[in-house]
């Protein structure tokens, strides 16, 4: 065979073909174990801010609050009291990893397909919109008038972990359509902050702000992969914005969002395994050094900077702000009478029916006009009820609380007003899902987890005993280089189990992201049809640089097969049928990417090394009904 070349791919094959749209980003899912974790020590912040607002040590809190802090470098001085330094400070840094989070989904994740965004896109719209017009309809004019901006937010902290507790058994799916909302609500509620509730502008600073934002934006064309300099011109950005008159918040969403986000490259992760084999095999100091910084260097900023700052952010931003601004002392008829102020229940009511009915009338008129599709397994009680649980505003609408009201008695009923939203939130939430789930049958919000078709030896690419008890079913794409390297370990557990085991393959092709990959499928099933299967499978995986339709006749010639009759194959509608086939079944049990794994009928989720797949092959059992259990140890 002549020599093959190298091609890169920068990214794990993912379909983005419509009926198959949906995988949940790594990152993603990080994200929201943390803040959905995070929700217990929100609570008890919350707790604590309320009883030691309401005790006899009450004079503690606000003096604790209105304690004055200043940094000083030289002749340079900046002094804020301890309200502030976590209102103007602590919540920049908070949205700065809202920031990143948002430019990562749109850049590489799950936003990144625009279609993908547009029922999402319409319920955030009416989740705000609704609201606003119900705030409105009941506030007393005046001041209160003015502060429409707290009933807009969603706190993805408590929403999450409120789902959690509430929610369907598995809501993967609600989640993510969740996250595209709240991700809309917070880059708006960050605007309002900026333009309605900032003071004067001081436009020097505003032009130096907006400068050093051009400069950070520039970083990355520069070849900067180092975290440092990006860190340092967001500081100054922050210093400029808070200068200029606008509200911190502003300069930490914007610098998060131009901090670029990437897949890395397959160059730079296989630079990355040289490095580490190299220290591997010479553990010094030096050659250590030089592998951690080819590590750095196959990730991008964006993800560096979240992995270090989402626990941050969720286990000490949050809280601490929660245990700011949650103390109201609701003593000497100040709880009465927010109970009975207009006020009050207008931001319960905007937060709590405005959620609802908007979230949910937004998505509803989306589908209904054919502008897009809810995810699959989301249901329109799922929505309902998710909607509901998007009244939790708690972070957002808390702090424009202390940016909107002058009046304490105003901030006061308004902060109640939050705080029984998150109630009422939560138990029309429940509720909803549970009427959803008697009524309805909405159970889970998640995509299938079984394997639609079951394994066929008269259909299915078999490789061992057709009826070996341990199965291990994989839908791949010949050109995606994470499934080559499946094939490895497919090959061990082979070793491991011998005549226990049976490793299906089924046919996934992912032509928008591998140009190649059908045809490599068709080629695979082609040589299937003169019983050579197997050998067609390891060449395509093995010179997954060159697919084209001569490499595939010279792979066939290769292996002895009639050429001919291999080329009549490779175009018939029997062999496009038996891809399609497997790439129907793939949708239909859930399937989102290559590679994928099945243990039994059962789909597989996390990693998908040796170890973990043969312990739990080792533990997986299929009972009678075809449901399936994993025993615990």
């Amino acid at each position: 065979m002549k020599p093959r070349g190298k091609k890169t791919d920068n990214s794990q094959s993912q379909s983005r073909r419509s009926e198959l749209a949906a995988q949940l980003s790594a990152p993603v899912r990080a994200f929201m174990a943390t803040e959905a974790g995070s929700a217990g020590l929100l609570l008890i912040a919350v707790a604590v801010a309320l009883f030691w607002a309401n005790s006899p040590w009450s004079e503690a809190y606000t003096s604790l609050w209105h304690t004055e802090a200043s940094v000083t470098l030289g002749d340079a001085r900046l002094s804020m009291d301890l309200s502030h330094w976590v209102n103007d400070g602590l919540m920049a840094l908070f949205f700065f990893v809202i920031g990143l989070e948002v430019r990562y989904e749109v850049s590489v994740g799950s936003l990144k397909e625009r279609r993908r965004v547009v029922i999402p896109g319409l319920a955030g719209i009416g989740g705000m919109l609704v609201p606003i017009v119900l705030y409105l309809a009941i506030a007393p004019g005046g001041e209160a008038a003015k502060a429409w901006g707290v009933v807009i937010g969603t706190d993805t902290a408590f929403m999450l972990g409120a789902l959690a507790v509430v929610g369907p058994r598995f809501v993967t799916q609600l989640r993510v359509f969740l996250l595209a909302i709240t991700v809309i609500d917070d880059i708006v509620a960050v605007t309002v902050i900026g333009v309605v509730y900032s003071g004067s502008i001081n436009v020097p600073e505003l032009i130096a702000a907006l400068l050093l934002g051009v400069v950070l934006s520039a970083l990355t064309r520069f070849g900067i992969w180092r975290a440092a300099p990006y860190v340092l011109i967001v500081l100054v950005m922050w210093l400029a914005t808070l200068n200029a008159g606008l509200h911190a918040s502003i300069a930490g969403m914007l610098g998060g969002l131009l901090i670029p986000a990437r897949n890395p490259s397959r160059e730079g992760v296989e630079q990355a395994a040289r490095l580490f084999r190299a220290f591997r095999q010479s553990p010094r100091a030096d050659v250590g050094k030089t592998a951690r910084k080819g590590l750095q260097q196959a990730v991008s900023v964006n993800e560096r900077l979240q992995t270090v700052l989402h626990p941050w952010s969720s286990y000490v931003i949050v809280p601490v702000f929660a245990l700011a601004n949650a103390g109201v002392d609701l003593r000497d008829g100040v709880l009465s009478n927010a109970l009975g102020s207009a006020l009050t229940w207008a931001v319960v009511v905007g937060l709590v029916a405005g959620k609802v009915i908007g979230i949910w009338g937004g998505a509803a008129l989306g589908t209904r006009f054919g502008l897009g599709r809810l995810p699959t397994g989301v249901a329109p009680g799922h929505v309902l009820g998710g909607g509901a649980l998007s009244g939790l505003g708690f972070t957002v609408s808390l702090l424009i609380v202390g940016l909107a009201f002058e009046d304490p008695q105003a901030r006061a009923q308004a902060t109640v007003g939050v705080l029984l939203a998150a109630v009422f939130a939560t138990l029309v939430g429940w509720l909803i899902f549970h009427l959803a789930a008697v009524l309805k049958g909405q159970t889970d919000a998640d995509l299938p987890r079984y394997l639609d078709r079951p394994v066929d030896p008269e259909r299915d690419h078999i490789l061992g005993p057709p009826d070996a008890p341990l199965t291990l079913v994989e839908y791949g794409d010949f050109e995606c280089p994470f499934c080559a390297r499946a094939t490895g370990v497919t090959k061990e557990l082979r070793q491991r189990f011998g005549d226990r085991f049976r490793y299906v393959f089924r046919h996934l092709p992912l032509p928008d992201v591998h140009p190649h990959s059908e045809l490599a499928a068709r080629a695979a099933v082609a040589a299937d049809n003169q019983g050579r299967f197997w050998e067609m499978h390891d060449l395509l995986y093995a010179h997954q640089d060159e697919l084209e339709y001569e490499d595939t006749a010279g792979y066939a010639s290769d292996l002895g097969l009639d050429v001919e009759k291999f080329l009549r194959d490779l175009d018939t509608d029997a062999t496009a049928d038996r891809i399609r086939e497997d790439a129907a079944s793939a949708e239909a049990s859930g399937v989102r990417g290559a590679p994928t794994f099945f243990i039994g009928n059962r789909r597989h989720t996390g990693p998908y090394d040796a170890e973990t797949l043969a312990r739990e092959l080792e533990t997986y059992v299929e009972e009678p009904s075809g449901a399936t259990r994993m025993p615990t140890e």
